[in-house]
């Protein structure tokens, strides 16, 4: 008999979210299995954590022999499988120094720190950061108080001082956001959470040629879109720009907790002490980083997340010429929206879940897919067929 396995977290898990009522199992490549057997084609990745699909071997593989190997020992000395992490990451982008953590919100709020030591030197104790309305940064105090959607604030206040929110994709708001008090400008290259916005081509070039006009530190939270997600292996190369640091997380462990902030050698204001982690960059979670990214680099990863997503996109739009409750598909590489006409995205999951493909509710009017970057044009095409399907029902 299988265990009632709702029951059992509603009993002794804290409710914070609201979950898809599948009890999933197993997983292997873009397919997932429940508890009952049923399959599906995972166009969540766990969040755009799974970019190589789940349960690869290179991963199996580095993690069997890392935890046969050491598993974690204090920051207080070195070890290999972060120094080969942290070289791979700066060899392969625009930046000179990496800092490891276990999270999205921990390498944002590690940005934050940076930013605001490096007001407090250069910009005459400047603190304050120009974020943008629909973005997402995380759940911590500080990086909830960057997060431009009050929703997720309401309940939390007072926040952390030193945010200011303007219109994403809007330069004009931006220029009339600075002031003195200004450290730093951050910005998604494309907002996930906030309903994958897309900026105008030219934005965020923009945005960073205005950051060094006025001496300010642009950061891209590269938390989803990095990695290979939008057709590069970090997304601020799809426009042409270095930013002066980014965050890491989700695909960069491709399945274990791990991030990380990255910045240029001027602007690394940090020093012994200022910042740390006890399990950032542990051997374990390093190792299995490592041979993830290792292996998008080496396989061209990206390539096939930005053949694919074109794929995809063609596919998604051909549906919207039948269904004509799809109003709008948007997105870039591998990060999609399907919005529709009216606040139907819930139905629309749940039917398309029915069907054997999973994915997200971003907003009431749409449904976010973010497969893993290792999809084949037959995994589309059946998962494509499956929300048609889904979408005759609505």
């Amino acid at each position: 008999m299988i265990p009632d396995w709702i029951s059992i977290e509603k009993q002794y898990y804290a409710q914070t979210v609201k979950r898809q009522p599948v009890v999933i199992e197993k997983g292997i490549g873009t397919r997932v299995w429940d508890v009952n057997g049923k399959e599906y084609l995972d166009f969540t990745a766990g969040w755009a954590v799974t970019n190589i699909g789940h349960s690869h071997p290179v991963i199996v593989d580095a993690i069997t022999k890392q935890a046969a190997t050491l598993m974690q020992t204090s920051n207080a000395f070195y070890t290999i499988p972060q120094l080969h992490l942290a070289k791979l990451l700066v060899t392969n982008s625009c930046y000179d120094k990496v800092f490891f953590g276990n999270s999205g919100a921990e390498a944002i709020e590690g940005a934050i720190k940076l930013a605001r030591k490096y007001g407090k030197v250069n910009r005459d104790g400047a603190y304050e950061i120009i974020t943008a309305y629909n973005s997402f940064h995380g759940r911590t105090m500080s990086t909830l108080a960057a997060t431009g959607q009050p929703h997720y604030q309401e309940t939390f206040r007072p926040l952390t001082p030193g945010f200011i929110h303007v219109d994403f994709n809007d330069m004009d708001q931006i220029r009339e956001a600075t002031s003195d008090k200004i450290a730093a400008i951050m910005l998604e290259p494309i907002q996930g959470e906030g309903g994958v916005n897309v900026p105008d081509e030219n934005y965020l070039y923009e945005v960073k040629k205005w950051c060094e006009k006025q001496g300010l530190l642009f950061i891209v939270d590269e938390v989803q879109t990095g990695i290979g997600r939008l057709g590069s292996l970090f997304g601020y190369q799809e426009y042409g720009i270095e930013p002066d640091v980014m965050a890491l997380a989700k695909g960069l462990g491709g399945g274990v907790p791990i991030g990380a902030f990255m910045s240029k050698e001027n602007c690394m204001s940090l020093e012994p002490g200022d910042h740390g982690s006890t399990f950032g960059g542990n051997a374990l979670t390093t190792a299995a980083a490592y041979a993830s990214t290792k292996y998008i680099i080496d396989n061209n990863i990206p390539d096939n997340a930005k053949t694919m997503g074109n794929e995809l996109m063609q596919s998604l739009n051909n549906l919207k010429s039948v269904f004509s409750c799809i109003e709008e598909i948007r997105g870039k590489g591998l990060l999609i929206a399907i919005q529709f006409d009216g606040d139907i995205a819930d139905k629309a999951l749940e039917l398309i879940r029915n069907e054997g493909v999973l994915s997200n509710m971003v907003k009431p009017n749409a449904l976010r897919l973010m497969p893993p970057l290792t999809i084949t044009k037959q995994e589309i095409e059946e998962g494509i067929e499956r929300i048609g399907k889904a979408l005759t029902k609505l």
